[in-house]
């Protein structure tokens, strides 16, 4: 039986798009777009920061200096956290399925990023009983100790915990810890696959 449902947020809350910050970075640097991105995401740098490594002026700083840009601090904040979109698909089923799960967040973020997120959704976060993430915690998925983290706010056992995220790897990580998973397939209807996914259980 399912208790808790874990939610990722990228690209299964909401919708995310990096290079909308790198066109607005671009303005203001001499660095072409794809540099800009390799300075800024997907690289040490941004794995220290949603680790909660270092703070945001610290990850601000060095973004800032590392892509040879001449915005101030203040400026680089709101391009860089401008990226979201909500999906609608999920967003809308979550208040139903408060009604009968317990729903926990699942995200490798920043604390940048966390903090405008829980205000620009701050309706469907009110439906969340807990929302830990890869910047409180110290690890990123799929990596068990950030499983073992958030299996502290369930209020289940890990077979009792279905996991919903985009990324394969993350869902192998969620499977190795013990949880349910479901592979989050943006082009379909999330309460779909939860049948269907509901359906294949009672099926074994």
């Amino acid at each position: 039986m399912i208790k808790t449902l874990f939610f990722d947020f990228g690209n299964v809350i909401a919708h995310f798009d990096h290079w909308r910050a790198v066109r607005q970075f671009a303005k203001f640097t001499d660095m072409p777009e794809p540099e800009i991105y390799a300075t800024c995401y997907d690289n040490p740098l941004e794995d220290a920061y949603e680790r909660g490594a270092m703070t945001t002026a610290e990850y601000f700083a060095q973004a800032i200096e590392q892509t040879r840009s001449s915005l101030r601090s203040d400026e680089y904040y709101r391009y860089f956290i401008d990226i979201f979109e909500p999906n609608a698909d999920v967003i809308d089923a979550i208040p139903e399925l408060a009604k009968r799960y317990r729903i926990v967040l699942a995200s490798n973020t920043n604390d940048a990023h966390f903090a405008h997120y829980t205000r620009q959704f701050a309706e469907t976060f009110r439906h969340f009983a807990a929302t830990p993430t890869s910047h409180q915690c110290g690890h990123r998925k799929p990596e068990a100790g950030y499983f073992e983290y958030c299996q502290r706010f369930a209020d289940a056992e890990p077979g009792e915990c279905l996991f919903i995220d985009d990324m394969p790897g993350n869902i192998e990580g969620g499977h190795r810890h013990g949880w349910q998973t479901l592979h989050y397939q943006p082009r379909c209807v999330l309460l779909t696959q939860l049948a269907d996914a509901e359906a294949s259980r009672d099926q074994l």
